[in-house]
């Protein structure tokens, strides 16, 4: 494969910068230019719902690398700016934004490489304290909201995000109700004993967790008052945080030549043309160590698969197969969990105790380990995780002293 000549970057978060960082580390020196739609330097998002939210950090904290050192790259930086159109045949992006004309403008490039993540799935009327947390600017409108010491807080959806916000919210001082329509938080990505576990840590910190149940409605004039559930009652609100998924950021690539199914489907060493690449929460890949497709929306795999996919566009052909990993500050509880694991999954604590919410657990299928989860138990995550990688029967991970 001929190394291209230039190389353009669309999305300019974790992702999009561990590639622009490998190409220059790996001998790239051509044109790359790296195009974000926020008018921010790269910045890292995990303590949006943490320690910034908290007011416990101010933006210049969260920087994913110094202002100098990102000059050092020598990229062609255009923040403020949006990929609004691709075409595979000729290698032509369309953008708006800052600095483009009124009707755009188009940049042509030798090779791309697609980070633009995901967005925040929303709900109800455009209400004032109705917000989503998902970049540095919602964060910042969300803490003014929690500064001004609202009477409830209301979250919807218990998943990482909400569950994190809430935790963060409960931390301050403020009432917090969630709502989640599963029976426990994170059923889809812990299973339902593991669910339930999380769900009575934040019952422990004082929520008022409602599962089961979903939102009919949001009720305000002018600013958010109340939100209606599916069982007929209704919770008085004066800040709702939605947190109800993800939607990866592909409509820009509608008619492109480029398969596009729930992320930007790529080969197993992350192209998803000649030329062409995608990382981080867009992409979606056939993991082979699991044996399936999959999009990883986890900081991690941004940071990994951002690196792994620019050395694909030089030319390396080594498929992509990681074991991915993530982790999860709630009140004093580190939650991690590496592997791909699903609700059917076989689990056994083997390490700690779930009643005092410090253990660690293994998931098993297919007589295989695929995952293991750790509440404050960091040593055993990251043992397993390298079994898991090593192809461990799940028996031979029981039977393991870790």
């Amino acid at each position: 494969m001929t190394a291209p000549s230039s190389i353009t970057i669309v999305g300019a978060s974790l992702a999009g910068l561990r590639a622009a960082e490998t190409l220059r580390r790996d001998g790239f020196d051509g044109p790359v230019t790296l195009i974000g739609a926020e008018p921010h330097e790269p910045y890292d998002r995990p303590p949006l719902s943490k320690q910034v939210l908290a007011g416990d950090w101010e933006p210049d904290r969260i920087a994913l690398t110094p202002s100098d050192k990102l000059a050092d790259l020598n990229l062609d930086l255009r923040f403020g700016t949006t990929a609004v159109g691709f075409d595979l045949a000729s290698r032509t992006l369309r953008l708006a934004g800052v600095g483009a004309p009124p009707d755009g403008e188009t940049l042509e490039t030798d090779a791309l490489l697609i980070a633009t993540g995901a967005r925040c799935r929303t709900l109800g009327p455009p209400l004032q304290g109705v917000h989503v947390l998902r970049s540095l600017d919602d964060c910042l409108g969300l803490r003014a909201d929690f500064d001004a010491a609202p009477d409830r807080v209301v979250v919807v959806g218990a998943g990482f995000i909400g569950a994190e916000v809430a935790a963060t919210a409960r931390t301050r001082g403020l009432d917090v109700t969630m709502v989640e329509a599963l029976n426990a938080p994170l059923i889809r990505v812990l299973g339902p004993e593991m669910g339930e576990v999380c769900a009575a840590v934040h019952r422990d910190h004082g929520i008022d967790l409602r599962t089961g149940v979903g939102v009919e409605g949001l009720d305000g004039d002018g600013r958010v008052e109340r939100v209606r559930l599916t069982d007929g009652s209704a919770v008085d609100a004066s800040v709702v945080v939605v947190g109800i998924g993800v939607i990866p950021n592909t409509e820009w690539l509608e008619g492109s030549g480029l398969a596009l199914d729930d992320g930007v489907v790529c080969d197993a060493s992350g192209l998803a043309a000649p030329g062409v690449a995608a990382a981080g929460d867009v992409a979606r890949w056939p993991n082979r160590r699991f044996g399936y497709l999959m999009r990883v929306e986890h900081w991690d795999n941004a940071a990994a698969q951002g690196a792994h996919s620019a050395r694909a566009l030089l030319g390396a052909t080594e498929p992509y197969q990681p074991v991915p990993w993530f982790w999860s500050d709630q009140y004093d509880r580190k939650i991690q969990l590496a592997g791909h694991v699903r609700p059917d999954d076989e689990v056994r604590v083997v390490a700690g105790s779930v009643a005092e919410r410090r253990f660690a657990a293994l998931y098993g299928r297919g007589g295989k380990l695929v995952g293991a989860l750790g509440f404050n138990r960091p040593r055993h995550v990251m043992r397993y995780r390298a079994m898991i990688e090593q192809g461990a029967a799940f028996e031979e991970a029981l039977a393991a002293e870790v």
